[in-house]
């Protein structure tokens, strides 16, 4: 078996087989520069350790992976325009260097270019595939629209935030992995207890995400920080911070939302800390953590081919950028 570092890197040569020379040179160049700043192609690498749980990798999962890589990147680059996000990945993001309208139409493209490489999947694998791809896309979809609909919503519920973070990522984490598994000829059963693990995990990850955002090292972490106070956006870190603060916290709390105060983001923040936000959180990381941790042990194979993708659970829940 070949731990993620490995499969990373032989995903890594792969995908740079694939650089656009198509024309207009000013639609495909910003692709290029996105897709240059690497991530941590989680999503994609997941796929090729699905298909190797099971079975040997094959070109199959590749261009799975590469759908996959390529549907993640187009959310991003839409995804920093809604959020008037200027860095991602510690670098210039594509609409601020580029033009919102272009890109707009590049994140197009490579949402074409998904299908173009989904097409290339064997026909006994590719109406499951095809059918768990549409629905993964129109659920991150939903998520995303949540996400911008909670900015304007008084009462939020942390259910409701759960069910957000499911849709907008870790749905994708879960799929990915299926895709993989269906390539690899995993029972229904199998199938399900991945991703359910995936699931989990993208639930984990994502509070980690939302952690890191308030609480990380922009240096590692390649955003600015406190992102997510600036928007408003109704984190799990607010929610919580609205339920537990006294009349006082929560008072300034609601101002502090609705005004673009000076120094916002360290005031949010010194009350966060105050109400023990960050604590809290790994705790509900743990549990979500947890919960993966069982599906994982459920699948039907011998553990030492679930070791790769305990490790990389381990790590993503415990890193910090």
């Amino acid at each position: 078996m070949q731990s993620f570092k490995e499969l990373t890197e032989k995903f890594n040569h792969h995908f740079s087989n694939y650089i656009f020379n198509n024309k207009p040179a000013s639609l495909y160049e910003p692709l290029n520069y996105f897709l240059a700043s690497s991530g941590k192609r989680i999503r994609p690498v997941l796929c090729l350790m699905g298909n190797e749980l099971f079975d040997d990798i094959t070109n199959n999962a590749y261009h799975a992976a590469m759908a996959i890589e390529y549907f993640h990147n187009f959310s991003l680059i839409h995804d920093d325009i809604m959020d008037a996000a200027s860095l991602r990945r510690g670098l210039e993001t594509v609409h601020k260097k580029y033009g919102a309208n272009t890109a707009l139409l590049s994140g197009d493209v490579l949402l074409i270019y998904c299908y173009e490489h989904i097409n290339k999947i064997s026909n006994n694998y590719l109406p499951h595939i095809l059918q768990l791809f549409n629905k993964t896309a129109r659920e991150v979809c939903e998520g995303q629209q949540l996400d911008m609909d909670f900015e304007k919503e008084e009462n939020v519920l942390l259910d409701d935030y759960i069910n957000m973070i499911s849709l907008k990522t870790s749905v994708l984490l879960a799929a990915s992995l299926e895709m993989g598994a269906i390539i690899g000829g995993a029972s229904e059963g199998n199938c399900k207890h991945l991703y359910e693990f995936g699931k989990n995990l993208g639930i984990a990850f994502q509070i980690q995400d939302d952690y890191l955002d308030a609480f990380g090292n922009p240096e590692k972490f390649g955003k600015d920080v406190g992102g997510d106070i600036r928007q408003n956006k109704k984190t799990f870190l607010l929610l919580y911070a609205l339920a537990t603060a006294n009349n006082q916290q929560k008072q300034e709390l609601q101002f502090l939302i609705k005004n673009n105060a000076e120094n916002k983001v360290e005031k949010v923040l010194k009350i966060y800390k105050d109400c023990n936000v960050d604590a809290w959180a790994n705790e509900l990381k743990e549990k979500y953590f947890q919960i993966a941790l069982k599906h994982l042990h459920d699948i039907a194979v011998v553990s030492v081919r679930k070791k790769p993708l305990l490790e990389l659970a381990e790590f993503l829940i415990q890193r910090d950028y």
